[in-house]
């Protein structure tokens, strides 16, 4: 009798709190805003997470005596884009202004007072300016690390310095205007919902021009010109780099719908992504299989991420039947653009144009032939592919894209690289070349035990 009692007048107490949280809590659309801000910090935790996927890549396919530095350079143009992207790129991108760049929102403070006044473009999300803008930094990030993969083995520390910087300002931001920020590509209804084009494609055009540029490292060709084969130092640490990538991958395409709520678009997103990149590993290897008779690891490793590359752009827009045959077109498609630009002389160390370029070509341009009418609808940009009762319309609003931001990354960073060639110089000595970057930059190897046979005279002459 006592213990009911006792319960009885405890009970008002315990049920107090709970009648006060029912009546002072959060309406719908602020725990909308709130579950849609901790996605989107999730996802960009996701694609910034991928810059350890991408040192573990690029490390693992080079070379023992570079390792360090390609590792390690990673960490330095994140940070660069950082900056760069907070002072002006943001701006440049999202800020409002005309059809070809924006012109306001310099120096992001987070308030969104600011976000009201200069950042139109990303108003269709309550997620905080803050958070969008981390989001948006991850993007640039990634397309700005594909870039300096083409400086891999022989490319100077200088040139991460500057070419980072510019590129973040003045030639990522631009691209990004067109079609994210209001301009002029996504007036006419480019379909892009993740980046085949405004990330990959332009990361992978400046990489192409810094190859050219820089020319191929000592001894991939023999007197003949015939490629030699410079196989990385470490596949195990290039088969991780591939997996945090794909598992970034569902920040970068489903956290691109900066929401979690609703009818759960994001999945969907999720699923299309998944298929295409298996596609593309499974084609990937039985494609080299046929061709080399052996079974070859990087390849597969290409076809996965040149998968994700290509399902960017449609993940939205397709069906998940069409995503697996975008997958599978594409890690086949690079598999053999990787052969032909070695065959013709372009030294290309991680394969940078063929898995970010020509698979971002490609995945721009499939959404012109597979986007359905209702998917075109509920995301409500552009229309249905030719495949789908859309006609050529759609296709060709996806060519113009490809074509001018391929034209405009090409010719800035031409221009820019072409400058600092000049100058500074863009590439090491052939003495910092043979004895390796890690030493040649850094002053220590990033395996010292493996590395004590080196040249002690020239280790010595370089370092002082």
């Amino acid at each position: 009798m006592f213990k009911k009692s006792l319960l009885l007048i405890a009970l008002p107490f315990f049920t107090f709190p709970a009648v006060t949280l029912a009546a002072d809590g959060p309406t719908t659309g602020q725990l909308q805003s709130a579950v849609d801000a901790v996605w989107v910090m999730l996802a960009a935790i996701l694609v910034i997470f991928m810059q350890a996927g991408f040192a573990l890549l690029e490390a693992g396919s080079t070379r023992m005596k570079n390792a360090g530095h390609v590792a390690g350079k990673t960490i330095l143009t994140f940070g660069i884009c950082a900056i760069a992207f907070w002072a002006a790129g943001f701006a440049f991108a999202f800020g409002n202004g005309g059809s070809l760049i924006g012109f306001s929102g310099f120096f992001v403070n987070g308030s969104e007072e600011q976000a009201a006044q200069v950042f139109s473009s990303l108003s269709f999300s309550d997620v905080p300016i803050s958070i969008k803008f981390l989001f948006q930094l991850a993007f640039a990030g990634v397309s700005l690390a594909i870039a300096c993969g083409g400086f891999a083995e022989r490319g100077k520390l200088i040139g991460y310095f500057i070419f980072g910087t510019l590129f973040t300002v003045v030639i990522y931001p631009i691209v990004a205007h067109w079609v994210w920020g209001g301009g002029w590509l996504a007036q006419i209804g480019m379909q892009d919902f993740a980046g085949s084009t405004v990330v990959h494609l332009q990361g992978a055009t400046a990489a192409l021009v810094a190859t050219i540029l820089l020319k191929p490292r000592l001894g991939k060709f023999n007197r003949e010109g015939k490629p030699n084969q410079l196989p990385g130092h470490n596949q195990v640490f290039s088969v991780l780099g591939v997996i945090i990538l794909w598992i970034g991958w569902f920040g970068f395409n489903p956290g691109s719908t900066l929401s979690a709520m609703g009818d759960g678009f994001f999945g969907y997103i999720a699923l299309t992504t998944n298929l295409a990149a298996a596609a593309g590993a499974v084609a990937a290897l039985t494609v080299s299989w046929l061709v080399f008779g052996k079974a070859d690891i990087p390849s597969m490793l290409n076809g996965v991420l040149a998968a994700l590359v290509a399902i960017t752009a449609s993940c939205a827009f397709v069906e998940p039947g069409a995503a697996i045959l975008i997958g599978a077109l594409a890690g086949s498609i690079t598999f053999f653009t990787a052969q032909w630009f070695e065959k013709a002389g372009v030294d290309d160390p991680v394969y940078a144009f063929s898995v970010h370029g020509i698979a971002g070509i490609w995945g721009t341009l499939s959404t012109g032939l597979f986007a359905t009418p209702e998917l075109a609808a509920k995301v409500g940009i552009g229309g249905a592919g030719l495949f789908y009762g859309g006609g050529w319309h759609q296709l060709g609003v996806q060519a113009l894209g490809v074509f001018g931001a391929m034209a405009f990354v090409a010719l800035l960073s031409f221009l820019i690289l072409g400058i600092l060639h000049m100058t500074t110089g863009l590439r090491v000595t052939e003495e910092e070349e043979t004895i390796g970057l890690d030493l040649a930059e850094h002053g220590v190897y990033g395996y010292p035990e493996q590395m004590k046979g080196a040249d002690a005279h020239t280790r010595d002459a370089i370092v002082t």
